[in-house]
């Protein structure tokens, strides 16, 4: 289960990125308040996972779901550019992350 915990804190962290892009200096308050909540479930999951996973597993998988959701919402919804060397390092992360599962999963 604590994977499932990370994954999805992972997720939550895509959220508090996209949410950032949008925060406007935290004037706007339905982003900060989106902001703020994707943190603080972000970081509550992040440490539930690392109860069962090595920290260092834990925070290098959690942070590479974050950088990898994050640069796929920029590409999808903000037209950040796709290319070559961007798609090898996607790959790359990806590779990654499946290796610290299955290197990395206790303490």
């Amino acid at each position: 289960m604590a994977w499932v915990w990370l994954v999805l804190g992972g997720l939550f962290e895509v959220g508090f990125t996209t949410c950032l892009r949008h925060v406007d200096g935290f004037r706007n308050i339905y982003w900060t308040l989106g902001f703020l909540l994707s943190v603080a479930l972000s970081m509550a999951l992040l440490e539930l996972a690392s109860r069962q996973i090595a920290m260092g597993t834990a925070y290098a998988v959690w942070g590479g779901i974050g950088a990898l959701g994050t640069l796929l919402v920029g590409i999808a919804f903000y037209q950040e550019p796709l290319g070559a060397a961007r798609i090898a390092l996607i790959i790359g992360l990806i590779g990654c992350i499946v290796g610290l599962k299955l290197v990395g999963s206790g303490h």
